[in-house]
This record gives C-alpha cells, sequence and structure tokens, in this order.
C-alpha cells in the first residue's frame, strides 16, 4: 500500500482480491477500469453501511498507486475544506461518505471547485455515499450538475451464503481456512454485518495466531466466550 498525502495508511485487505464481488460484478470491474486508467471519468457508488463501499474505494486506491487520493469524510470531516487542497494533482479521488457533508453550504461550494479542477485536469471522481445521488441532499445545483454526470452504481449487500463465502475469501488472503461449519457458527453468533464478522475475524485470526490452533468451532467458541 502507498502511503497517499494525506495523514491516512489504507487497510491491508481493503484490495479487489479479497472483496467478493457477488452481485456487484460490474461495478467492481468498472472501478478496476478505473483504477488502471482504461474507463471514462469515475463514478457514484452508493449502498447500506457495511455493503463494502470503503473496501472497495480503498482497493481502488490501492491498484492506482500514488496516482490516488483516498479522502474519507467520516474521519477528515472535523479537519475542514484544506483537505481538498490539492487533491486535483493526482489522476484519481476518492471522496468516501460524501453525504456527510452535502447541505453545508461551504463544503458543497469547495466540492463544486474540486469537481472543477477535476475536470479541467481530466481526471476521475469516485464517489461513494449512503444514497442514490437523486436522493442525496445537495443543495448546490451547479454541484448536483457536476455529481450527475458520473455513473450510478448501487453497492449489493450480500445474503448468508454469500456472507460466508466473503468471511472464507478474506481468511484465504490472510492465509487462514475456514470451513464451512466455523463460517456458519460464526454467522449465528455475531452481528450479521460484514463489518462486525471481518473484525471478527480479524481477532481470531491473531487468536489462532497466538495459540497456532486452527478455526474450529471448538476454538472460535472459546475465544467468544472469553471475550463475552
Amino acid at each position: 500500500m502507498s502511503q497517499l498525502a494525506l495523514p491516512l495508511q489504507l487497510a491491508d485487505h481493503a484490495v479487489f482480491a479479497s472483496f467478493l464481488d457477488q452481485g456487484n460484478e460490474t461495478l467492481v470491474a468498472t472501478l478496476s477500469d478505473i483504477a488502471s486508467g482504461q474507463e471514462g471519468y469515475g463514478c457514484w457508488l452508493w449502498g447500506a453501511a457495511s455493503s463494502g463501499k470503503t473496501h472497495l474505494l480503498q482497493a481502488v486506491c490501492d491498484l492506482a498507486g500514488d496516482r490516488a487520493a483516498y479522502v474519507p469524510l467520516s474521519f477528515f470531516q472535523g479537519a475542514g475544506l484544506r483537505i481538498l487542497d490539492g487533491l486535483a494533482t493526482r489522476e484519481l479521488i476518492c471522496i468516501d461518505d460524501i453525504n456527510l457533508v452535502v447541505g453545508q453550504s461551504a463544503w458543497e461550494t469547495a466540492l463544486f471547485e474540486l469537481c472543477n479542477q477535476v475536470i479541467d485536469a481530466d481526471a476521475r471522481l469516485v464517489v461513494s455515499a449512503d444514497s442514490a445521488p437523486r436522493e442525496c441532499a445537495i443543495k448546490l445545483p451547479d454541484l448536483q450538475s457536476r455529481l450527475a454526470r458520473l455513473p450510478v452504481f448501487q453497492v449489493h449487500s450480500l445474503d448468508d451464503d454469500a456472507r460466508v463465502s466473503a468471511l472464507q475469501l478474506r481468511s484465504r488472503h490472510r492465509g487462514l481456512e475456514l470451513p464451512d461449519d466455523t463460517a456458519n457458527y460464526l454467522l449465528k453468533r455475531s452481528r450479521r454485518d460484514m463489518t462486525s464478522l471481518y473484525e471478527l475475524l480479524d481477532r481470531l485470526d491473531k487468536e489462532a495466531l497466538r495459540a497456532k490452533r486452527r478455526l474450529t468451532i471448538p476454538f472460535v467458541r472459546s475465544v467468544l466466550e472469553v471475550g463475552s
């Protein structure tokens, strides 16, 4: 992972190889092309919490390397408008959770100026939000117009079978084997959103490494009992 100009390191797991694209195949292919410089001028992706938006934006930046900048507004919102300064010098800008600042006049003006800079520089802009553009509370018509030019994709959430597959994919990416029965056990004894499941998997990974154990149901049960 390349360190970006902003003081933030991408998560080591947030790559395309560890993202289960089931139901989101076209979006993932489009983002891969954008990151490789082969596709259009960017896109707008939206979806429910824990659907994978942050993972995908970070994967785009990972693939694009130093050509890209990742801006999570959930993290940088309090820093103010200066976090947008100079972003258009990058070929690709990924803005996560834009819904957190739309409706605020100063932010909308600054984002409109950034959009113009991106267009002038022939750069690309990838934006994530919790809703489609027409449902996002953008008040500045000029900003709405600029963002409306972006192709829109919904990030579809996974069903239970796909959650199991996603956990196993993440486990393989970490060099772990997660049997079907253990993965289903986790689904029954954890919150079912992928953020919570991945956090639990990270914890199990560390405990398994420390104890030199496999991810069997008895081992997982023992870890969960300690944390309960």
